[in-house]
């Protein structure tokens, strides 16, 4: 798989841009703050339909602009498939594939398969459970584009009971028996829901977890062995997740038993306890919690790990997927760059960004496409080589 065109409309700095790409390797050169990083974002969020680098889309869209654009044209066994995204702040995303517009925008995912290597992986590590919650996600939609409306129907319920749990504290203490009797309903939606992501989740976490152990051992082969798990707060869970047991229908039981038991302290607190939202991928580094204990070395190892899983995983199963590193060499010391160099010399396509020439590996052929700063603020395609 590989990208062959890239064009962009009001996204981030860049005013319009466009661009032919081959399969191979290609570096974007150019200084901080020219939108280098604005292009591997673009074809990142062409991916999974979010950023690595804010929660929103409002920062996408250039400043003064209503909407931002961003197209790409993809080529997965010699067939093209093309996709226009429209990114409007404060509304839904409109999404055409073939130029033919589609009914949501989650339509569109899976026809760009991507692993994306950012300074930001840091945050998988020594960052909060959501941080670590997102990779598996937006791993498990890249695998299958389902699981997409899964995610949004269990955030959706989630939000709508969240309201609920806030009112129903003072309907009860007024006597008024209806709001628990919705809770109830609800109950059932978070729970069937949420059961589902579980399963995708847990799946991906047992598939996932050899494939985090060897590129670990690849990285750091003196270090002590990395392992992972999936934590959660409901105990049937959490064993089931340990065996590597993935039942949708097991864990909606366990999940409404739960939301039973917590019931009163949610309404106390006012917010859902129990559910995906609060759980997490627990990174190990022999018997010790990689977070807190990881030194900057071995944090930085175990976030590449989970990165070279993650592409080994979807090679696997169709193909390479598109390898975007966003300026990652620099942050790298030489047996780091030197592994992340080897997975990338196999790759049937690549797409990195560099603040100097220098920061890439010194024996790839690569093609360059220097970027330079044009009328004051906006950044310019200089010269390809």
């Amino acid at each position: 798989m590989h990208v062959r065109h890239l064009a962009l409309t009001d996204f981030r700095s860049w005013e319009r841009v466009e661009l032919d790409l081959e399969p191979g390797r290609t570096v974007f050169v150019g200084p901080n703050g020219f939108g280098k990083t604005n292009l591997i974002e673009a074809l990142w969020y062409s991916s999974t339909l979010g950023s690595h680098r804010v929660a929103s889309d409002a920062p996408l869209i250039r400043a003064g602009a209503d909407r931002a654009v961003v197209s790409t044209i993809v080529v997965s066994d010699g067939r093209e498939l093309a996709v226009d995204l429209d990114i409007t702040s404060g509304r839904a995303n409109k999404a055409r594939l073939n130029r033919s517009p589609v009914r949501s925008a989650r339509e569109i995912l899976g026809v760009l398969r991507a692993v994306l290597f950012a300074p930001e992986d840091l945050s998988l590590v020594r960052g909060d459970p959501s941080e670590r919650r997102r990779y598996l996600d937006e791993l498990a939609t890249t695998r299958r584009p389902r699981i997409a409306g899964v995610r949004a129907d269990y955030d959706k319920v989630l939000r709508q009971r969240t309201a609920l749990l806030k009112t129903a504290a003072g309907a009860r203490f007024r006597g008024d028996r209806s709001a628990l009797e919705t809770l109830d309903v609800w109950d059932g939606h978070l729970a069937a829901h949420g059961a589902q992501l579980i399963a995708a989740r847990v799946q991906l976490v047992t598939e996932l977890a050899p494939e985090v152990e060897k590129a670990y051992q690849l990285l750091a082969p003196t270090s002590r062995p990395a392992t992972i798990r999936y934590r959660s707060s409901v105990d049937v869970v959490e064993n089931e997740a340990a065996a590597g047991i993935a039942d949708a229908e097991v864990f909606e039981a366990a999940l409404l038993d739960a939301l039973s038991r917590r019931r009163e302290a949610e309404l106390e607190r006012g917010v859902c306890l129990v559910g995906p939202h609060r759980d997490d991928l627990e990174l190990r580094l022999g018997e010790q919690i990689a977070k807190g204990f990881a030194s900057h070395g071995e944090s930085w190892s175990v976030a590449l790990a989970l990165r070279l899983a993650a592409y080994e995983l979807l090679r696997t199963e169709g193909g390479d997927p598109v390898l975007l590193l966003d300026d990652v060499f620099a942050e790298l010391d030489s047996a780091r760059r030197e592994a992340l160099a080897t997975v990338a010399a196999s790759a049937e396509q690549v797409l990195v960004t560099a603040a100097v020439h220098e920061d890439i590996p010194s024996d790839w052929d690569v093609r360059r496409v220097d970027i330079t700063m044009h009328d004051g603020d906006h950044g310019r395609i200089s010269a390809v080589k």
